[in-house]
C-alpha cells in the first residue's frame, strides 16, 4: 500500500481500520526480514484530519454585497447608508455592519464623515480641478467681481452653507502679519463654504479685510455681494489693482473643515493663503484662506527660466572631464 492508497483507505475506512491492516501485515513478517523493526509490532494511533474550506465569515458577504451595490450605482455619490436598515436587511449585528463598511472605507468606495455618518465617495476618484494662477472677471453672474483658481468665470458657485460677515478678533498671529495688523485685533471676516452647483463643497474660503478698506467701502461688510464683488468695490474705492501672492501647504483637516467639506478627518487638504496687496499704497488690503479637499485639485505651474538661462550653452570643448562646470 503506497501513502495515496493509504491516504484513500483512511477516508474511506477510517483509523481503526488502518491500524487493523497494519496489524495483519505485521503478522506477515514476524521476524522482522521484510519490514526490519525491534519488535513485532509497537503502539499505534493514527490522527486524519479533513482540511475543508472554511464559511467566508459574515461580514466579508456583506463586504462583497454592498460593494457590488456600490459599483451598480444603487446610491448616488454623497449619499449616507443607513446601518440599522443595512442590519436589518441583512440579519446582522450593527458590528458585523460595521466592520463591512470599515473594509469598504479602506477600499475607497465609502467614507465617515464627522456628524454626517457614513458615505458613498464620489467615484475612487473625485472630480478634480485644476489650479493655476490666472483670474478672471466672473461672468456667470452680474456681479462686476472676479473668478479665483479653480473656478471658472463661465460657471455659477453655489453656497453650502449660509454665507457670514462680521467682525471677529483675528486671532491668527500667521493671518495678522501677512495683513498687517496685531493680533487679536477685530477684523471684517467673511466666511463662505462654496462649489460648483452639481458637486459636492469644494473649498472653505474665509477673507479677512484691513479695518481701512472697511473705512473705505463700508458695503464689503454685507453677506449678498457676489463672488469677488467686495474686491471690485475695494478697487473702485482707491486700491486699483489688487495684485495676489498665494501660499500653499498641505495638512490634516479640523473636525469641523471635515464636516463642511463632507470629507475624513483623515483625508489631507490644501491650505492656500492669499494675500492681496493694494494697488493704492502697495499695503495688504486683505487676507484670503482657502480650504480644499485634497482629492479635488491639482496645482499647475509654468516654469520660468532666469536670467542665467535664457541664452543656450554655449559648445563644449574637449573631453567631457576637462570641461569646467558649476558642481
Amino acid at each position: 500500500m503506497d501513502w495515496t492508497a493509504c491516504l484513500d483507505h483512511l477516508q474511506e475506512h477510517g483509523p481503526r481500520s488502518l491500524i487493523q491492516h497494519v496489524r495483519r501485515v505485521e503478522e506477515t513478517d514476524p521476524a522482522g526480514q521484510r519490514w526490519p523493526r525491534f519488535k513485532k509490532s509497537d503502539d499505534a494511533t493514527v490522527a486524519f484530519v479533513e482540511l475543508v474550506e472554511a464559511p467566508k465569515p459574515r461580514y466579508l458577504e456583506i463586504t462583497d454585497a454592498l460593494r457590488a451595490r456600490v459599483d451598480a450605482g444603487e446610491w448616488t455619490p454623497g449619499t449616507p447608508l443607513p446601518l440599522d436598515d443595512l442590519a436589518a436587511e441583512y440579519r446582522a449585528g450593527r458590528d458585523t455592519v460595521a466592520r463591512a463598511i470599515d473594509v469598504l472605507e479602506r477600499e475607497g468606495y465609502l467614507w465617515s464623515v464627522q456628524d454626517g455618518g457614513t458615505l458613498v465617495r464620489h467615484g475612487m476618484m473625485r472630480l478634480r480641478r485644476p489650479r493655476g494662477n490666472l483670474v478672471k472677471r466672473n461672468k456667470a453672474t452680474d456681479s462686476a467681481g472676479y473668478s479665483f483658481p479653480s473656478a471658472s468665470s463661465q460657471e455659477k458657485w453655489k453656497h453650502h452653507s449660509t454665507p457670514l460677515a462680521g467682525y471677529e478678533p483675528l486671532t491668527d498671529p500667521r493671518i495678522a502679519k501677512l495683513l498687517g495688523v496685531e493680533p487679536g485685533t477685530p477684523v471684517m471676516r467673511r466666511f463662505r463654504v462654496t462649489g460648483p452647483e452639481s458637486e459636492p463643497p469644494f473649498q472653505i474660503n474665509t477673507s479677512w479685510i484691513h479695518p481701512r478698506g472697511v473705512t473705505d467701502v463700508p458695503e464689503v461688510a454685507s453677506e449678498d455681494p457676489g463672488p469677488g464683488h467686495w474686491l471690485y468695490l475695494l478697487e473702485r474705492a482707491g486700491h486699483w489693482p489688487i495684485s495676489w501672492t498665494e501660499f500653499h501647504r498641505a495638512r490634516t483637516p479640523t473636525p469641523d473643515e471635515a464636516s463642511l467639506l463632507e470629507i475624513p478627518v483623515s483625508l489631507p487638504v490644501l491650505e492656500i493663503v492669499r494675500v492681496g496687496t493694494s494697488g493704492g499704497d502697495g499695503q495688504p488690503i486683505e487676507v484670503t484662506e482657502y480650504i480644499v479637499a485634497s482629492d479635488r485639485v491639482e496645482t499647475v505651474h509654468v516654469l520660468h527660466r532666469d536670467a542665467s538661462t535664457q541664452s543656450p550653452w554655449p559648445d563644449m570643448q574637449g573631453p567631457p572631464d576637462e570641461v569646467e562646470t558649476d558642481r
